[in-house]
């Protein structure tokens, strides 16, 4: 079943282009949104939230049309969203926070055990007392995701959600995602590639407004195939290098006729969508 249906999505800000042309179709699942600072993934996120609409374009999400407001409550009433900055009240408790998305979202039956669900779900049983203040930034993002997951959304949408975290909030993080993707729609953007490669089945890839590639990861990865070697020092012309743990450079870009060729990442193949000048800078 398709969930969304984006065809020919533009927005403009003034004189500055954030979307042009912007089609994709989701799915069950959880796929990736990649893409640099600037590449238009938030004003992506905000148009699918219902917060702000295009200026162009046809969208369906869950069957409905955002552009009118029975289809914009429609939405909202299945829609699960955690926006980069959620906008917590950091002298409400974490149960205290989520009741209150809870009664925004005028959930009014048993809506104290739903955010007990919630709570349960993303595992903070033992944190819900706590004040959002006094909770790490792991324990911040689960308070967030629960409220997202209120209602039990048919489409769920995290911004960054892993920024900031350190590696094992990431992987609690990211084992939570996986979980949440099964039977509904997540679309998870992100600048970690690795948070694609562990737990989307998909993934798209959006710079300067448009869309640059729409699959698998395994497909995003080959289109580094042939592309990606090693040697002993950085290789001149190569688009990006970087020395690794064993002392040597793993390169980017036309390899020479001798090259040890070695399987390309989903790194790398994003990397090959993104401008030599892109390239240049995030190797240094």
């Amino acid at each position: 079943m398709t969930t969304v249906h984006a065809e020919g999505l533009s927005l403009r800000f003034g004189r500055t282009t954030a979307l042009e042309d912007v089609s994709f179709t989701l799915h069950d699942g959880v796929t990736g949104l990649l893409g640099p600072n600037g590449a238009g993934k938030t004003t992506l996120l905000r148009i699918l939230a219902t917060a702000i609409p295009a200026d162009a374009g046809q969208l369906r999400i869950l069957g409905a049309d955002p552009r009118g407001a029975a289809g914009r409550l429609a939405v909202r009433r299945r829609l699960g969203y955690l926006p980069q900055n959620p906008g917590f009240h950091q002298h409400f408790t974490a149960f205290e926070f989520v009741d209150y998305i809870a009664i925004l979202k005028e959930i009014v039956d048993g809506r104290h055990d739903e955010v007990r669900r919630v709570l349960h779900a993303v595992g903070l049983d033992d944190q819900r007392g706590k004040k959002i203040k006094a909770l790490s930034g792991g324990m911040r993002q689960r308070v967030g995701l629960a409220a997202a997951l209120l209602d039990d959304p048919a489409l769920v949408i995290l911004d960054e959600p892993t920024v900031g975290l350190d590696p094992e909030q990431r992987l609690r993080f990211r084992e939570l995602i996986a979980h949440i993707g099964e039977g509904r729609t997540v679309l998870l953007s992100t600048h970690q590639t690795e948070d694609v490669a562990t737990v989307c089945q998909r993934v798209i890839v959006l710079n300067q407004g448009r869309i640059r590639f729409e699959g698998e990861p395994v497909a995003l990865a080959g289109m580094a195939r042939g592309r990606v070697w090693t040697s002993p020092a950085r290789a001149d012309g190569a688009l990006a290098a970087w020395r690794t743990g064993n002392g040597d450079y793993h390169n980017i870009g036309d390899p020479p006729p001798d090259a040890r060729l070695v399987d390309p990442s989903i790194e790398d193949g994003y990397l090959m969508l993104i401008d030599a000048a892109s390239l240049a800078g995030r190797a240094a």
